[in-house]
């Protein structure tokens, strides 16, 4: 068992805590000049650690107990280089490297964090139910692709009404370009991104504006290029498959120091970048049979260390396992994760919007999914799947509705399409505006992906940038293989190009445009709408009715909260619902019409106030209303 975090090491019970375990993994800079460095490298019998920047020096790192080798060094200044030698042989960066200066391949740098002026600390973060989160991608967010780049950008986030900025993966990759889930060094801030002091002063500034910052972090395998770790000892393991490569060794013989290396990693994050929240990539790669498996412990740690600084910090899993005990309390059997992406809702409402249904789309195409998804959470909770040919998921009953993230876009959906288009390639603005409506008027919590809230046009294409030539065509074979594989037909664009990488940039200048402004004030409006209502805001004690007119290809949901409800009406249809009977009796204002001219629609059908028992109305195609009860 994990101990929960103490303020220095998370070490195993089966460690008794000897004095070197008090150090972190990595090298740690003291104020009075010394450098403490500890790894985990039960392989090697040696390990010197060799200093090469500003001057040279080689000290030999003590053997510890359970293949951990430790040392305290003298007069070690800030930024110092150095690697590791291992038995007096090979020379690799450290395991828990903080920084990269010359990229994956080159020494590791000596960090100290603790000199940051953090001007944050009433921040405390965010409830969850609060989270509006706005994804987006450093390297293309920026023509800079910088953090310092962002800084300019937050303003009009916080107009917008985006709670949450969450970065996709920044752990060190290699090269320049990639989407970051190729990282080998999970400790390291990307050095073509500014490094570990302009990703504070970007979680600083955004704090000061009121925005929580959520990252993207890789726990399920390690990128191919670069990763050395199995000369240390057995962090990987070939036991397990992922789609990415070996899987992380967190049930075999020496999981307790992996264990303990991916905990330290979390705390590093949430302590020393005052990072609020982390979003675990694909734990459905995450192969763990351990009674107490390391999801359970990272949320037991990750929560003694929320309640130790008084700081609301979470835990966000990507799965596509539809599986609620991810997310269901630990005293109940489950992992205590806080939330989860929800792609059951994105495949129902992407199917509706585009006909699209081959591939993983294949088990979704009718409005009852999209209502079963607003209703309860997942689509398949232990039905057949015809894809799969076997059955899927389980109850989401027991899931609050702030535990579910639902989003119209996001880095997969679109990166893992052929040509990487985006819904402004693929809809028009009626129906790109029922996708914003459906996502953040929905019962769960709402992510936009970058340049989504105006229409971005640029593609978001899959690029890399390895230096391995061999391993550079296998990605771009893979691709290939992989969508001839879901029936796409055509060739995608090179990974590898630079091209795929600039092709992928935003184009802030759209927003000034139109019909691209407009959107951009609609999406503002509703989010909006969402905040200043209590049967939208107080998502987890509200009731949701959902229910469906398949004749009129309409939709609508009843939402109250105490004293106050809403009644939303959405049309999938290309032509006018006249609809009556759905419609709750009583006296009603309009809030939002999506077809009013002022969002660049046909003409909003419906007057401002309706009353009196069931009454007529005419709901324009592609598009949806908002009613509140007078």
């Amino acid at each position: 068992m994990v101990e929960p975090y103490s303020g220095s090491a998370v070490a195993s019970s089966a460690i008794r805590r000897p004095n070197f375990l008090d150090a972190r993994v990595g090298a740690t800079r003291t104020r009075n000049g010394q450098c403490e460095f500890l790894v985990w490298a039960p392989n090697v019998a040696h390990i010197d650690v060799r200093l090469v920047a500003p001057s040279e020096r080689v000290v030999e790192l003590t053997p510890e107990t359970h293949g951990y080798h430790y040392g305290t060094v003298d007069n070690v200044r800030l930024n110092a280089s150095y690697w590791y030698r291992l038995d007096g042989d090979k020379e690799r960066a450290d395991p828990a490297s903080r920084f990269q200066p010359e990229g994956v391949d080159g020494p590791s740098q000596v960090v100290e964090t603790s000199h940051f002026e953090w001007t944050d600390k009433e921040w405390r973060g965010l409830d969850l139910q609060d989270y509006i989160f706005y994804e987006l991608h450093t390297g293309t967010y920026t023509s800079a692709g910088t953090f310092d780049a962002i800084l300019h950008h937050l303003d009009e986030l916080k107009t917008l009404g985006i709670s949450a900025i969450e970065l996709m993966p920044v752990a060190q990759f290699p090269g320049s370009r990639n989407w970051g889930y190729d990282g080998v060094f999970p400790f390291a801030v990307q050095n073509t991104y500014g490094g570990p002091e302009a990703l504070m002063r970007l979680v600083n500034a955004c704090h000061g504006q009121g925005l929580a910052v959520v990252l993207d972090v890789v726990y399920n395998h390690l990128g191919p290029e670069g990763n050395y770790l199995a000369d240390f000892g057995p962090y990987l393991t070939d036991r397990y498959r992922t789609p990415w490569g070996e899987a992380i060794n967190f049930d075999g013989a020496g999981s307790d120091h992996v264990v303990r290396f991916f905990i330290e990693n979390a705390i590093y994050w949430l302590n020393e970048f005052h990072i609020d929240a982390l979003r675990l990539d694909a734990i459905h790669g995450i192969v763990d049979r351990n009674a107490q498996p390391f999801l359970a412990l990272l949320s037991s740690v990750v929560g003694e260390f929320g309640r130790q600084h008084r700081r609301r910090v979470h835990l966000f899993a990507e799965s596509d396992l539809n599986d609620s005990r991810f997310v269901l309390p630990r005293k109940d059997g489950g992992y205590g994760l806080h939330g989860q992406w929800n792609d059951d809702f994105h495949h129902a409402l992407h199917t509706l919007q585009t006909g699209e249904q081959g591939g993983y789309y294949a088990d979704y195409g009718s409005l009852g999914h999209l209502r079963k998804a607003l209703q309860c959470g997942f689509v398949f909770t232990g039905q057949y799947s015809a894809r799969r040919q076997r059955r899927h998921g389980n109850s989401s009953e027991g899931i609050k509705a702030s535990q579910l993230v639902v989003y119209s876009q996001n880095h997969d959906q679109i990166g893992n399409r052929l040509s990487g288009e985006r819904s402004s390639s693929l809809l028009l603005l009626e129906e790109l505006k029922l996708s914003a409506g459906i996502v953040i008027l929905a019962p769960f919590l709402p992510l936009l992906f970058m340049g989504e809230e105006y229409g971005e046009t640029a593609p978001f294409l899959y690029f890399t940038s390895h230096h391995d030539p061999i391993l550079g065509e296998a990605v771009r074979q893979g691709r290939a293989t992989e969508f001839s594989t879901l029936g796409w037909i055509g060739e995608p664009p090179d990974p590898q190009a630079e091209s795929s990488f600039l092709r992928s940039k935003l184009d802030h200048r759209l927003r000034d445009r139109e019909p691209h402004r407009v959107l951009r004030e609609f999406y503002g409006e509703l989010i909006q709408v969402r905040k200043a209502s209590r049967p939208l805001r107080k998502i987890d004690g509200a009731v949701c009715d959902v229910g469906i007119c398949e004749s009129e290809e309409c939709l609508f949901m009843h939402r109250r909260w105490k004293n106050e409800e809403l009644f939303i009406l959405f049309n999938f249809g290309n032509e006018a619902a006249h609809l009556s009977e759905h419609v709750p009796p009583g006296e009603w204002r309009k809030l939002l019409d999506s077809a009013d001219t002022q969002w660049l629609g046909a003409g909003a059908a419906i007057s401002e106030i309706r009353s009196g028992g069931y009454f007529e109305l005419s709901l324009q195609p592609k598009s949806f209303c908002v009613f509140r009860r007078i």
